[in-house]
């Protein structure tokens, strides 16, 4: 695979800095039950990292000494970590807001027959990825068998009360371009989800997020492999729109890795480019992030390139939505 991270380092990106910190996301590990084209993690059913006991119970901490209203839960697939349930317990006894980043198939996944039920239980925040409303473009960039399985999926969240109006159990759907582009306006393609899911098979959602492919990891090495790498990268300059930078997730944000390190994005984390200080989640219970610079590279494009790209979708259109 393409190391993209010499391509990117540089950069006439905008300088940043912290603002106050509300979300922390982890990744809990890199296995997953897929291994998708424009995954930025590389993650796959061979990957065997997660994050060890120590750093789990952690986190819980961390939620409550830096008062943080948001645990976001990453990965690879997050529910294959033997403690997510018990981390999901804790940050909702806690009061945080949870989300769980989830791929919709490993609803079906032996072992996993009851985490439909156990989310809703909880209260807990699905954001699904499905990255077309038709099934030859879901599987072409999945695998085959992946859309109806992921359909399979929302209906069952859908029989739990997800994205029913008045629920209390919001359920977002993330969409990928399937390759080197843009994504559409995301108003717009909500509107076409919502319709055509509805229409075709009954299912129901709160939001869409759009969000940009990043030029990193398994999908900026397929760009380096096809020669796109150079005019994506322009694509995404040539796209930049400076009132999103206001905007950017790494201003509210840490991620945090499987061995408990700390970065401004998930982007970041990816490419190796961790806060300052090599800062820990221990460091985290004691250190203050508010105001502190940002590691930019050229990939950060991607975040402010036309509508904006953020873990909650567009940021162009994300005033006044609900």
């Amino acid at each position: 695979m393409h190391n993209t991270l010499p391509l990117l380092q540089a950069t006439d990106f905008p300088a940043l800095r912290r603002g106050r910190l509300v979300t922390l996301q982890v990744n809990l590990g890199y296995r997953c039950n897929q291994a998708c084209l424009h995954c930025h993690v590389n993650a796959g059913p061979n990957r065997t990292e997660a994050m060890d006991d120590a750093n789990v119970e952690r986190i819980p901490h961390v939620l409550a000494a830096r008062r943080l209203s948001t645990l976001d839960l990453t990965g690879g697939a997050p529910e294959l970590h033997p403690r997510f349930r018990w981390l999901v317990r804790e940050a909702r006894a806690l009061g945080a807001r949870v989300i769980d980043r989830c791929n919709l198939t490993i609803l079906s996944e032996p072992g996993q027959d009851d985490l439909a039920d156990f989310l809703a239980a909880q209260g807990v925040e699905v954001v699904a990825s499905l990255p077309c409303y038709l099934e030859e473009n879901v599987d072409g960039q999945r695998g085959k068998g992946v859309f109806e399985r992921s359909i399979a999926g929302l209906r069952q969240l859908n029989a739990l009360g997800y994205g029913h109006t008045g629920s209390g159990l919001n359920l977002n759907l993330v969409y990928n371009p399937l390759g080197a582009s843009l994504p559409p306006a995301q108003a717009g393609l909500e509107a076409a989800y919502k319709q055509e899911l509805h229409a075709r098979y009954g299912i129901v959602f709160n939001r869409l997020y759009s969000l940009a492919n990043m030029p990193i990891m398994r999908f900026g090495s397929t760009l380096v492999s096809k020669g796109e790498f150079a005019g994506y990268m322009q694509l995404l300059k040539s796209s930049h729109n400076p009132d999103n930078l206001e905007q950017v997730m790494c201003r509210e944000l840490v991620s945090v890795d499987w061995r408990g390190r700390l970065y401004d994005c998930d982007f970041n984390q990816m490419l190796g480019l961790p806060l300052p200080g090599a800062a820990t989640l221990a460091d985290l219970l004691v250190r203050e992030v508010s105001g502190q610079a940002i590691r930019i590279a050229d990939h950060c494009y991607g975040c402010t390139a036309g509508q904006g790209s953020s873990c909650g979708g567009a940021l162009a259109e994300a005033e006044g939505q609900t």
